[in-house]
């Protein structure tokens, strides 16, 4: 059973803004998830980029990549959202969202701390 589709991915010019989004299934109680964003670049580790508590709390972003980028979340619509600023080259990966059921305040950008994962969407920045 898919519990998370990521969609928005796709081949996209340097410098212009793209929204990633991911729908979660209604199975899920989504309001009661900590919520990430990972990305996986041919030939290298995939990290943890964004995450959201699913309690309020700040959101916490990867150190090269705050300011370019935004977590936000819509539990009412079971939706999570990744905007990227300026996109260049090295943002080419495959994104995947993340979530594990936990209330809290505080959130992680570990894989090993989340039970749930999308397939995932290509980003490909090339002009």
């Amino acid at each position: 059973r898919v519990h998370l589709v990521e969609t928005g991915g796709g081949p996209v010019q340097p410098g212009v803004p793209l929204t990633l989004s991911c729908q979660g299934s209604d199975v899920l109680p989504f309001r009661d998830y900590n919520l990430a964003w990972f990305r996986q670049a041919p030939g290298k580790e995939r990290e943890g980029i964004a995450c959201i508590p699913s309690r309020g709390g700040n959101a916490l972003y990867a150190d090269d990549l705050e300011g370019r980028i935004a977590i936000s979340r819509d539990n009412a619509n079971h939706l999570l959202s990744l905007k990227i600023d300026n996109p260049n080259p090295g943002d080419t990966a495959m994104y995947s969202c993340a979530g594990v059921h936990r209330i809290a305040s505080v959130c992680s950008r570990a894989a090993s701390d989340y039970t749930h994962f999308g397939q995932g969407t290509q980003v490909t920045v090339s002009s």
